[in-house]
């Protein structure tokens, strides 16, 4: 399962709003191979349910997970920050056994 923080949930109706989407626009996480540590996340707005996809919802937000970036995945916690050293959507991921120093990459 993914979770949602409260922040990143406000953030993702904002700006699903912004972009001119519905709410039929579920968010779409994956993983994929790059970066300074590895392995990469990717977060975008996605209206299409593929019959492999994994979906979890938290606090109304429906998340799409592809069966190969799920096992990267599990027990991961969506959040946004908007602080001074930095902002932005935030991953924690009880997988990863190292990140990089902007957050983006990690190596399980």
């Amino acid at each position: 399962m993914i979770q949602v923080t409260d922040k990143a949930k406000n953030r993702l109706v904002a700006l699903r709003s912004e972009e001119g989407r519905t709410p039929e626009h579920n968010v779409r996480v994956s993983v994929k191979g790059g970066g300074c540590s590895g392995l990469m996340y990717d977060l975008g707005f996605d209206d299409t349910i593929n019959p492999a996809d994994q979906v979890f919802e938290d606090k109304g937000i429906k998340i799409l997970v592809d069966k190969k970036s799920l096992l990267y995945l599990l027990g991961t916690t969506l959040d946004f920050t908007d602080g001074l050293n930095g902002k932005g959507f935030q991953f924690i991921n009880p997988n990863a056994s190292r990140t990089c120093g902007c957050g983006e990459s990690f190596a399980v």
